[in-house]
Order: structure tokens, then C-alpha cells, then sequence
């Protein structure tokens, strides 16, 4: 009973939050061009789910072509940091460098250096979402149990036996956990990136649908957008977790 109610909480608290919104909107006589309600909203995404869907869809493909880039690079990254204590010398602070640096001050240099916009955005994302994939993932290899290594390396097993067959396994619940952190990431990045290329007359995605209702001063149209955005990094996050349940349990019981 007490595992339903805690599934059921979210659902209830947002209810009532939705609730609430919309009657201290009524009860205060709010304009719509301020704050809209719940109802406003939905009004203006039924008025204009035409545009803002095809705008979400290239916004998920730019988040998901960024994911899979920045898993490739991550752990591609993280094995080698694993296997050359001089490779990870030389790649680590870079990588730390270019995570903490703010994309947006680096995307207009981006989307002007790379001639095809969808790359351009793509690349934005990446640099965002990958960063958690290959400490996660760096992680995860290097705590390897030191008694099941000295029990391959006893068996006569070689360097890449070992990695495919111990290191990268034991590993999987922490590149999971990045994997579940760079996803809501990846959607960040391609925002943020969709916001500078919209200033420049980009027309892609949701985060240029937002700026075009804030200049038109449609603000119900851009809440609407913004819920789909929270929707979206939502559903991602979900996902993946169900994804890091499915693959930890079977694993477990292999």
C-alpha cells in the first residue's frame, strides 16, 4: 500500500499544483500575457500542436543523435584513460576544461566553424551530455576488484580478455548511471544551442518556437513549448532508468 501511494505522490501533487495555478489565476484575474493557466495552455498547444510538434521532433533528434555521439566519444574516452595512465594524463583536464565552459558562450563559434546547422547543434549537445558518461564510465573501470583481476591475469587472461570480459561489465552501473544524467543533458544542449542559432534566424526546433511567441508575445504558445520540453526531459529520464533496471537485473541474474 505504502509503495502506491509513493507512486501515486507525483501524480497527486501535480494535480494539485495544476489546480492551484489555475484557480489563483481565475481569482486574481490574471491576463494571459502575464502568467496563463493550465487551461490557456493546453488551449494554445491544441491551437498550435502543427507547429510545436514537428519543432519537439527535431528537438529529440538533435538530443538523441547527441546522446549516441557523446556514449561513443565518453566510453571510447574512458577505456583508453583506462589503459594508458599517460593517455588520461593528457585527455582528463581537457575534458574538464571543456565541460565546465559554458556552451552557450562556445555555441555561436560552433555553429559558425561547422557549415551544416543540424551538425552544428548536434555537436553543442555532445559536448554537454558526454562529460558525465566518461567520469562515470572512468570510474567504473578503474574500480575493477583487484581479486577478480589477479584471478584473470592467473588464468592467463590477456589485456583485452580482461576489459571486454570484467572491466567493461563491472562498469556497467556506473556508465548506466552517466547514461541516465547525460540524456536530460543531451536536451539541455540542444536548447541551448537551438536558442543561439534562433537568435541568428536558425528555424529549428522548440527553443526557436520560444523565442519566436516571446517576441509576439504569445506567451500561453511558449509555455506550452516549455511543458513539452519538461515532458520530454521527463520521459528521458524515465527511460533510461527503466533501460539501467532492465540491463542491472538481467545481468544479475545471468
Amino acid at each position: 500500500m505504502n509503495r502506491l501511494l509513493e507512486r501515486l505522490a507525483p501524480f497527486v501533487f501535480g494535480l494539485l499544483a495544476l489546480g492551484l495555478w489555475q484557480g489563483t489565476v481565475w481569482a486574481l484575474a490574471v491576463p494571459v500575457y502575464v502568467v496563463p493557466g493550465p487551461i490557456a495552455i493546453f488551449d494554445a498547444y491544441l491551437s498550435d500542436y502543427s507547429v510545436l510538434n514537428p519543432a519537439l521532433l527535431s528537438t529529440l533528434t538533435v538530443t538523441f543523435t547527441a546522446l549516441l555521439a557523446a556514449t561513443i566519444l565518453g566510453v571510447f574516452l574512458a577505456v583508453a584513460m583506462a589503459a594508458s595512465s599517460l593517455f588520461r594524463a593528457a585527455i582528463q583536464p581537457w575534458a574538464v576544461i571543456l565541460q565546465v565552459t559554458p556552451v552557450v558562450a562556445i555555441a555561436p563559434l560552433i555553429i559558425i566553424w561547422v557549415n551544416q546547422p543540424f551538425v552544428a547543434l548536434v555537436v553543442c549537445a555532445t559536448i554537454v551530455a558526454f562529460f558525465p558518461i566518461l567520469s562515470n564510465t572512468a570510474a567504473g573501470l578503474a574500480a575493477t576488484p583487484t581479486e577478480l583481476l589477479d584471478l584473470f591475469r592467473l588464468n592467463g587472461a590477456t589485456r583485452w580478455q580482461i576489459l571486454f570480459l570484467l572491466r567493461l561489465p563491472s562498469a556497467l552501473p556506473n556508465f548506466l548511471t552517466g547514461l541516465r544524467v547525460s540524456g536530460t543533458l543531451a536536451l539541455v544542449g540542444a536548447v541551448v544551442a537551438e536558442f543561439v542559432a534562433g537568435s541568428g534566424g536558425f528555424a529549428s526546433g522548440l527553443a526557436y518556437r520560444i523565442i519566436e511567441a516571446s517576441y509576439r508575445l504569445e506567451i500561453p504558445r511558449m509555455f506550452a513549448a516549455l511543458v513539452l520540453l519538461g515532458i520530454s526531459g521527463i520521459v528521458i529520464y524515465a527511460a533510461l532508468g527503466l533501460l539501467e533496471h532492465f540491463l542491472l537485473r538481467k545481468r544479475d541474474t545471468a
